[in-house]
């Protein structure tokens, strides 16, 4: 039985994937900031899978020392960690680079690269004794191409995606495996949140397609820890069928 860790695993994406792998046996390590979030996505797992192993740490990974020492002192039989999907990450606002909030700027760094490094780090050392190691990285479309006012969240996931590729060099000898999920549009918190809970403005990114959504993503991340030990995806990239880019998309499809 694999224990997979899961950062930013409250909602969207990182929800699906605890769902998505509790059905496939297994134990689930959830990370995130809001404990109520937590507890109710755990209940509602075991309501459908009731002897699913589940545990919880309530972190914030832009702080290393908390992140450190939540792995740190993890339970011993909850330190046998096989797989580390990263998935915490946001994005904030969406202002040209003159007109940016610094404090956007801040959280975005803060939690899409340097969070994404400080579990990275801490939970490495757990998976080279794994004989199935592998880690994921949630990167996005807006790590491929650059649109406009996505500036700094189109930083931070070009950030994701040149180190998706070094962990693939660095950790080649402890045979960890490496793979970057670049979404497209994915129907999840993510507008509502760089809009600062605009919910109209949210939903009207999504206006007149279909945009993927979590459960899409978590299928995707199943069949890539499905593979044999003698494959790894590197790389992946999926979008909606309307959306042909970032920034190209056929409304009302």
């Amino acid at each position: 039985m694999r224990t997979v860790l899961i950062t930013g695993a409250s909602s969207g994406i990182g929800a699906a994937c605890a769902e998505t792998l509790a059905a496939e046996n297994y134990r689930l390590l959830l990370c995130a900031r809001r404990e109520d979030r937590l507890e109710a996505l755990k209940l509602n797992i075991l309501r459908k899978y009731p002897t699913c192993e589940i545990h919880i740490i309530v972190l914030d990974v832009r702080h290393y020392d908390d992140t450190a020492s939540a792995i740190e002192n993890l339970p011993e039989t909850w330190k046998n960690i096989d797989v580390l999907i990263n998935n915490a990450g946001l994005s904030q606002g969406l202002d040209p680079i003159q007109d940016g909030d610094i404090g956007d700027w801040d959280r975005m760094i803060d939690t899409n690269v340097k969070g994404l490094l400080y579990i990275t780090k801490s939970v490495s050392p757990l998976l080279k004794k794994s004989k199935t190691p592998h880690i994921i990285n949630i990167g996005s479309i807006a790590g491929k191409e650059v649109y406009p006012n996505g500036n700094v969240y189109c930083a931070t996931k070009h950030a994701v995606d040149a180190l998706n590729k070094a962990m693939r060099i660095d950790l080649l000898p402890f045979g960890i495996k490496v793979t970057a999920v670049n979404p497209g549009m994915v129907e999840t918190e993510f507008s509502e949140v760089r809009f600062k809970g605009d919910i109209d403005k949210a939903k009207r990114v999504y206006t007149g397609l279909i945009p993927l959504n979590g459960f899409d993503i978590a299928e995707i991340i199943s069949f890539v820890l499905s593979r044999p030990a003698h494959v790894n995806i590197n790389d992946l990239l999926v979008m909606p069928t309307a959306q042909a880019s970032g920034t190209i998309i056929n409304r009302n499809s």
